[in-house]
């Protein structure tokens, strides 16, 4: 006795208006759109620290002293310096007046035939080694004011205030500790601006080609991943994020050579950045952002699920179309897309059912019963 096998059951969706939004992910970090790191320029110990943590402070604001000891001796040395190469200058001048007289006698005494010539010449020579050292000493008093500059600009130092106006988001150096700015410059505090947040997201080198600046994005945060922020595409960074990484190594050519071959081994990504305003101060440096970056958006427009359509050996767009309760396999040209949907150009009509799935395992069964079918001609 023969069973007639039991009917096709297909999964279907209909072919419905939506709206499609194509986007690029990346993973992002937030930080200070203006974040100063305030040091010292002068040695000494960290006399007092006039803020703490978290601490709203304004531009000129004094927020430490070092101890003005050492600087106020130089100072003081400095000074005694200049007024010294004064004193000198003011004897010199003195003497200087004493010489132009005597010279002067020397003239009058030998056009009188009273005197020799060599006393002239001596007169002579001595006003002249006078005007020199005055011109010596001009150069000294020069320099000396200088130094009287200089440590006034040190001792001037030793009172560190806000470059900016910000929030106090670090404190590095304590107060009653030594900082040593020869070498380098010592941070005392961190200050930043948390008015506007600037975010650095990183996109692929598949992505970065799909994505320009004045783009519209938005992000969410780990601890607010249901509230979304929205903001525009400022820039893109022209290098690499493993730039830096890569410099660094290549002083040599053993480690040139092995950054090389790792950067080549690992992905590439490009800095995205865009600004956020932060009124309230809810948003922190170095929180993660999960950013959405929209290529692309179509309004009402006819979609399916991306997961109806196939490609051909041709590299054509198909779908399976349920028609009369047969499946019919059609050409359509499709549009943007999401990671769920697809916008449709040509090939369907609104309310035709797309067949997701059918309760054949093997795709033969069906393929006796399915011919191609062109798509109808656009509007």
């Amino acid at each position: 006795m023969l069973h007639r096998p039991p009917p096709v059951q297909y999964l279907t969706a209909p072919v419905r208006y939506g709206d499609i939004e194509q986007t690029v992910l990346a993973s992002g970090t937030l930080n200070a759109v203006n974040q100063v790191n305030v040091g010292a320029q002068v040695s000494g110990q960290l006399k007092s620290l006039k803020v703490a943590l978290g601490d709203e402070v304004t531009k000129g604001q004094l927020i430490a002293e070092i101890d003005p000891v050492l600087q106020q001796y130089t100072l003081r040395q400095a000074q005694a310096n200049l007024d010294s190469a004064k004193a000198q200058k003011q004897a010199k001048q003195a003497l200087l007046r004493q010489y132009e007289l005597a010279y002067h006698r020397q003239q009058q005494m030998w056009q009188q035939d009273a005197t020799s010539k060599a006393s002239l010449e001596e007169a002579a020579a001595t006003l002249d080694t006078t005007r020199a050292a005055i011109q010596q000493l001009d150069a000294e008093i020069q320099a000396a004011q200088v130094s009287v500059d200089t440590a006034k600009a040190n001792l001037g130092y030793t009172r560190i205030t806000a470059p900016i106006s910000g929030t106090v988001v670090s404190i590095v150096t304590k107060q009653g500790q030594t900082v040593a700015a020869s070498q380098s410059v010592p941070t005392i505090i961190k200050l930043a601006n948390l008015d506007t947040m600037t975010v650095k997201a990183e996109i692929s080198e598949a992505d970065v080609i799909h994505v320009q600046p004045g783009l519209k994005v938005w992000f969410t945060t780990l601890g607010e991943p249901e509230k979304r922020y929205y903001a525009t595409l400022r820039a893109i960074e022209p290098a690499s994020t493993s730039d830096s990484s890569d410099s660094s190594t290549s002083s040599s050519s053993s480690s040139s050579s092995s950054s090389s071959s790792s950067s080549s081994s690992s992905a590439i990504y490009y800095n995205g950045l865009f600004d956020i305003p932060n009124p309230d101060h809810r948003l922190r440096i170095s929180m993660t952002a999960q950013v959405t970056m929209i290529t692309g958006e179509a309004k009402h427009v006819l979609t399916i699920p991306l997961a109806a359509v196939e490609k051909t050996p041709q590299q054509q767009s198909t779908v399976r179309v349920l028609e009369q309760g047969h499946a019919k396999t059609r050409l359509v040209t499709l549009g943007l897309k999401d990671g769920l949907n697809v916008e449709v150009l040509h090939g369907l009509q609104e309310g035709e059912e797309i067949i997701l799935g059918d309760s054949v395992s093997s795709g033969d069964a069906t393929a006796k019963s399915d011919h191609m079918m062109p798509p109808p001609p656009g509007p």
